[in-house]
């Protein structure tokens, strides 16, 4: 099957405008994506393309990452969930799947929490249900507040930073017991991450910051869609794939590819597309 055009876009929203990336003929319910921190739906790329070619498939860039508008305040994980709805609300769409990766797991579930009745189905992929001190750790260190400077220090920053998320997991605690032994992305794809960090620059951490302070173990046993649970191997959250399986009710687990590769979302749409659609 031809890889799909990926089309691009803005809706108006309260408080500004949304921006997603969308493939696949525009027909039957489509696959919302919500992308992880620190980056947009572009790191999601892969995954759009090889959903698109089976349904139709939206890319959304949470507020304040990539080209959406930002939240005011200091948001929660709830606001970037109903900010995610009115979104959907926005591009027309009235039932719909939900496909969240680390952050952006984190704000599907909370947004089928929101409004089940809308969720077809539910995929998680990976979250990160830490104890208090890695809470702790991720509150203080993950997401430090950045802003430009008459030097440009934050053009270094960003590059660092984005290189750190491939080397060591997390990426501010670099050592080798935390070296994640993996292969760094094509140069192509870590500048395209950089840019993307770089555009949101004074608001990229307020979803990875709600994400850190997200309830999550409290939340997740309120889930009643059908849901899928998933991993890579090579994922460093796939250390908690079983509880995350077990705290979400009735819902299957999946080893997966890699998603922000081509050949692992191919194999990710697979086992994806059998599951939404079964």
């Amino acid at each position: 099957m031809a890889t799909p055009t990926i089309r691009r876009g803005f809706v108006d929203v309260p408080g500004g405008q949304v921006h997603y990336r969308t493939a696949g003929e525009q027909t039957g319910i489509p696959l919302i994506l919500m992308h992880p921190s620190p980056g947009s739906g572009l790191m999601l790329k892969p995954l759009l393309q090889a959903m698109g070619a089976k349904r139709w498939t939206i890319a959304l860039d949470t507020r304040g990452n990539g080209d959406s508008s930002p939240l005011s305040g200091t948001p929660e994980i709830a606001d970037f969930a109903n900010a995610t709805w009115q979104a959907i609300d926005a591009l027309g769409i009235e039932e719909c799947c939900l496909l969240g990766t680390h952050t952006g797991a984190s704000i599907a579930t909370e947004a089928s929490i929101q409004q089940p009745a809308r969720v077809r189905r539910l995929i998680i992929d990976n979250m990160g249900l830490w104890d208090s001190t890695q809470r702790q750790n991720h509150i203080d260190h993950n997401s430090p507040t950045i802003k430009p400077d008459m030097m440009g220090s934050q053009f270094n920053w960003a590059w660092h930073y984005c290189r750190d998320q491939y080397l060591f997991a997390p990426w501010y605690q670099r050592k080798e017991a935390n070296r994640r032994h993996i292969d760094m992305p094509e140069p192509e794809v870590l500048h395209e991450f950089v840019v993307e960090v770089l555009k949101a620059l004074e608001t990229y951490n307020m979803s990875y910051s709600a994400a850190a302070r997200f309830a999550k173990r409290d939340r997740l046993p309120l889930v009643s869609v059908n849901t899928m649970v998933s991993s890579s191997e090579r994922d460093p959250l796939k250390r908690y794939l079983d509880e995350l399986h077990s705290l979400v009710p009735g819902s299957v687990k999946a080893i997966v590819g890699d998603l922000e590769t081509v050949d692992g979302a191919l194999a990710a749409a697979e086992i994806y597309e059998a599951f939404i659609s079964r």
